[in-house]
């Protein structure tokens, strides 16, 4: 028995160990991830105020944009931590390239979604990386980040308000489309060049592919 515990320990401390390939995969996504922040920054402005101007909160479905890589982060390398780490990294390309937004606003929102996305993940231990698990992640990103915004941005706006509720539906909408379709659909696609076979995820995607 204490050798079977013994065996299951190590496999988990296997599973959960970084490794040099880990950390240099997780940096190359953050450092993508962090350009298409920067990007999406100077996209946003005009596309929310064409929104905003139909009905106002409704903008906040778009910004899963900036979170969506805690997510994606979780299904390619399956590591504890990977949201957190790939976030911040992105976040850190995406000052250092120039926005709009404070240095604190950024690094502590990036720390804060990447906790949220890895909630689900955690619950399971991480061993269950699918569809439903990515959409999950995402609402759960999106709750907390529409939040943090009517707490440190929206101060004017009442939650119970119609602005405050369209803002958290249409956050808990983006999340989910974008933090979790699209990255789950995005993770698949890049699985399947074989660029993560030497990884476990990219493994299990050509398996399943195989076996279809």
């Amino acid at each position: 028995m204490s050798q079977g515990l013994t065996q299951t320990q190590q496999r988990t401390h296997s599973r959960f160990r970084w490794r040099p390939a880990d950390i240099a995969l997780g940096a190359a996504l953050g450092v993508g991830c962090g350009l298409v922040f920067w990007g999406f920054n100077f996209a946003y402005m005009p596309i929310s105020s064409v929104l905003g101007s139909i009905l106002p909160g409704i903008a906040s479905v778009l910004h899963a944009v900036w979170y969506f890589s805690g997510t994606l982060a979780l299904l390619i390398l399956r590591k504890p931590g990977a949201a957190v780490y790939v976030n911040v990294v992105g976040s850190a390309v995406e000052m250092l390239l120039g926005n709009n937004f404070a240095f604190t606003f950024v690094f502590i929102s990036a720390i804060l979604q990447g906790l949220f996305a890895e909630l689900p993940f955690a619950v399971t231990r991480y061993r269950v990386f699918n569809l439903p698990m990515a959409v999950l992640s995402g609402l759960c990103t999106a709750l907390e980040y529409g939040f943090y915004l009517l707490f440190f941005r929206y101060q004017g706006v009442a939650l119970f308000s119609p602005r405050g509720i369209v803002h958290i539906i249409s956050e808990l909408v983006g999340g989910a489309l974008i933090a979790g379709v699209f990255s789950w659909f995005l993770f698949v696609a890049i699985a399947k060049t074989g660029a993560l076979d030497h990884f476990a995820s990219g493994r299990a995607i050509r398996a399943d592919a195989a076996s279809q």
